[in-house]
């Protein structure tokens, strides 16, 4: 097939698979080549109306301002528009298209964890002393906005802000001019691509200004670079000094997530303001979408960002424990799973006939009567709607001054309890399901409420199914507070996306997990703690979960280690962060799957948790320069217009083809996939792999190699002299794996293993990861 007619087939598909209208109008994302303006059009804008206007047949009825919502001109150069999808295919083969892109519509995806991390000392811990506290880095972060005057984000103390920043600080309604300082150093708001498709927004529900009346951006914004606040809790909960990863490092807050979603058009032009703006490190809490890159807008984004010398961190995604789950999976994005920490919220769950049932709630009162056993009910008794709590589903009643048992599914997990609290029930125990394993979030309910794991519901409902009118099943829910010192820690939460990488396995993904369950920060004055309209409560402080969580820990990390190491590059950073990631808990066995109970693997928590200390010093890294990246596109076999559409940049594939694999690309992993045929006896493949030394001087390190079972690694040359600081030394590693005699058609085998260079100081640790597919018949 002729090249210049894939990407038109490709945009039919992609249309069709993410939901679009095929006769009707909805949004693209037009790349361009910049250098391809025709000089007739004195600025770009003028040359985009144009190709829209003749793609279109020349048909007005544009919005006011024209037909272009975007237009990009610093982490990629092009625009977004409404046209049909005929018009879009026209315009994919227009002179000067790079590719054209279906916008997609994405989600939203601390007192314990600086200790919890190693980094609250007095003096204070190198990375924070080294770094300066992050004071002179900006971190973007691409979310629902912020809230200005939460005391996470006060100036007091900090120094002029940096010189080299250009952002703005756009004004709105809550949002008044001035409400940035030397903390919140940007603001902006975009909400152009979301009104296309919408229209115009509900302004009584959504506030047009950089405002959080969400909670989820100020939350995360204020774990990645937070100010010391004392005391901090939420109902009483998690008592303590709340801090950021980065307490001195600038915010700048980009709000792209509205009541309809997170719209790709406005994503990128976050991503370009930020990259014009000149921030150091972009902390994105939302979800992905599993395409190829190069139809991926916020993989095209975070590589503009990243060869301007950005880290991108993202959420890996919620979608655990199921495999092939995590989003945000681009090589040049640092993807950051959910673990715990040693802190839980008990509120156990009493039986009348002397079980005791695990939970967990961060619910603040008014509590239940004190040794009064009320009756339980399962919702779920009458019909399928009735069992996940549905609005309107619960009759009053059967339910009124009992507790009531939920499935989770369907609706949120505080929208269940708002319908059971209207009910007039006494309380709620929400059960989780087969899929959803053993994986508790603790929430703030609006009324007396707990979450149990998949047993303890199974337990529960059958307790309940015995019951006779006679002899009710009872029970009562008992709040505990906050405990403090849980082994084991961290585990995987349940939660948290799993790979392995379903773009490109030969990229290990997620990459790290950092904390990401039961986390608290900083909250907006005007929206409840448990984020839904009839909750009434106001607190400073709100504890949520999610990879949303975890993501903003190694934002604030990575503005760190910038900070301490100037010259290291996004590549370097997540190298140091993956190669010092530990992989057991504070039991001293391997990190268990919370889901399951077990033992975890590198498809839960990919190279490890992560660990501040030995990150600020790793020893060695492996680097990655933007041509690396296209040299790994081309060994994914994407043609010379993917790769353009992602990098901006022609590409000549021939030689990267040859000269190697898409394993080869530097990356502080190893991944690789052999077909299990039977037809051989080994399969074998090779990396290689070049690290840099940033330990100091001259320094020698030995290659230590725990195979994956069933493999033979061996490293050539396994010894590395160094002479000096900076200098590169390359190796190379090589896998030989046994087939299995027999494997059930279309099935795998994981095995996983780690090469580890060690000099006696420093110990530089890659996953080594061996999957056995069997085909399928």
């Amino acid at each position: 097939m002729p090249r210049h007619l894939l990407l038109p087939l490709l945009l039919v598909a992609a249309v069709g698979a993410s939901g679009g209208d095929a006769g009707g109008e909805r949004t693209y994302i037009v790349r361009v080549d910049a250098d391809a303006k025709p000089s007739a059009f004195p600025t770009h804008a003028h040359w985009y109306e144009s190709a829209v206007l003749a793609a279109s047949g020349g048909g007005g009825g544009w919005p006011e301002g024209g037909p272009l919502i975007h237009t990009y001109s610093s982490a990629l150069h092009g625009f977004s528009a409404r046209m049909s999808p005929s018009a879009a295919a026209a315009l994919a083969g227009a002179r000067g298209v790079a590719a054209v892109l279906p916008e997609r519509v994405r989600c939203l995806d601390t007192t314990r964890s600086p200790r919890f991390l190693g980094m609250l000392s007095s003096p204070p811990s190198a990375i924070l002393a080294d770094s300066d506290f992050g004071s002179d880095l900006v971190i973007a972060v691409i979310d629902t906005g912020i809230s200005p005057a939460h005391r996470s984000f006060r100036d007091r103390g900090l120094g002029p802000v940096p010189p080299r920043w250009r952002g703005a600080c756009a004004s709105g309604p809550g949002f008044p001019p001035g409400s940035c300082n030397r903390k919140l150093v940007g603001a902006r708001f975009f909400s152009a691509g979301y009104e296309a498709t919408s229209g115009r927004m509900n302004e009584t529900a959504e506030v047009r200004s950089p405002l959080d009346n969400d909670g989820h951006g100020t939350h995360t914004a204020s774990i990645a670079a937070g100010r010391y606040v004392f005391p901090a809790s939420t109902l009483g909960y998690a008592r303590g000094v709340a801090s950021g990863m980065a307490p001195k490092a600038r915010l700048a807050a980009y709000k792209v997530c509205w009541a309809g979603g997170c719209f790709d058009s406005d994503i990128l032009a976050a991503f370009d303001a930020a990259v014009a703006d000149g921030v150091d490190v972009v902390s994105l809490s939302v979800g992905g979408a599993v395409v190829p890159y190069y139809l991926d807008a916020i993989a095209i984004g975070a590589f503009g960002a990243t060869e301007a010398g950005i880290v991108v961190s993202a959420s890996a995604g919620n979608g655990g424990p199921g495999g092939l789950s995590v989003t945000n999976v681009a090589p040049w994005m640092t993807t950051v799973g959910a673990g715990s920490m040693d802190r839980a919220f008990p509120a156990n769950v009493r039986l009348g006939n002397g079980q005791v049932l695990d939970g967990v709630s961060v619910y603040g009162g008014p509590v239940l009567q004190s040794g009064k056993m009320y009756e339980l009910v399962y919702a779920g008794a009458t019909s399928y709607s009735a069992s996940t709590c549905l609005d309107g589903s619960l009759d009053q009643a059967a339910v009124r001054g009992k507790i009531v048992v939920c499935d989770r599914g369907v609706n949120s997990r505080a929208a269940k309890g708002d319908v059971v609290h209207r009910a007039g029930a006494a309380g709620m125990v929400l059960a989780n399901g087969a899929f959803d394993g053993e994986g508790l979030v603790a929430d703030c309910h609006v009324l007396p409420a707990t979450a149990v794991g998949a047993a303890a519901g199974e337990k529960l409902r059958k307790y309940i199914a015995s019951s006779t009118p006679q002899k009710p099943a009872t029970g009562t829910i008992v709040f505990e507070g906050t405990h403090l010192g849980v082994h084991p820690a961290p585990v995987v939460a349940a939660f948290s996306a799993r790979g392995p990488n379903p773009q490109s396995p030969e990229t290990l993904k997620p990459d790290l997990i950092a904390p990401g369950l039961n986390i608290l920060a900083a909250w907006p004055s005007g929206v409840g703690p448990a984020g839904i309209p009839s909750d009434g409560r106001r607190t400073e402080f709100n504890i949520l979960s999610g990879t949303s969580m975890a993501c903003p820990h190694v934002s604030g990390l990575a503005a760190l280690l910038k900070a301490a190491h100037p010259t290291w590059s996004p590549a370097a950073i997540k190298s140091a962060l993956m190669t010092t990631a530990y992989t057991r808990d504070n039991s001293n066995g391997t990190m268990l799957d919370e889901s399951t109970g077990k033992v975890a693997d590198v498809f839960d928590f990919g190279a490890g948790h992560v660990d501040p200390m030995r990150a600020m010093d790793p020893g060695l890294v492996y680097d990655i320069a933007p041509a690396d990246y296209v040299s790994f596109l081309c060994n994914l076999n994407y043609t010379g217009q993917n790769i353009r559409a992602i990098t901006r940049r022609q590409a000549d594939c021939r030689g990267a083809r040859r000269a190697g694999h898409a394993g080869n690309l530097n990356y502080p992993s190893l991944s690789v996939t052999f077909v299990a045929d039977g037809a051989r006896a080994k399969m074998r493949t090779h990396f290689i792999r070049t690290v840099t030394n940033v330990g100091g001087g001259r320094s020698a390190y030995r290659a230590t190699v725990r195979s994956p079972e069933g493999c033979n690694v061996t490293v050539r040359p396994d010894r590395l002299a160094f002479r000096r600081d900076g200098q590169k030394l390359s190796f190379t590693v090589h896998v030989e794996a046994a087939a299995r005699a027999r494997m059930e058609p279309g099935s795998s085998l994981v095995r996983s293993g780690a090469l580890t260079w060690g000099d006696g100081r420093h110990a530089v640790v890659s996953p080594i990861v061996v999957t056995l597919q069997a085909p399928v018949q």
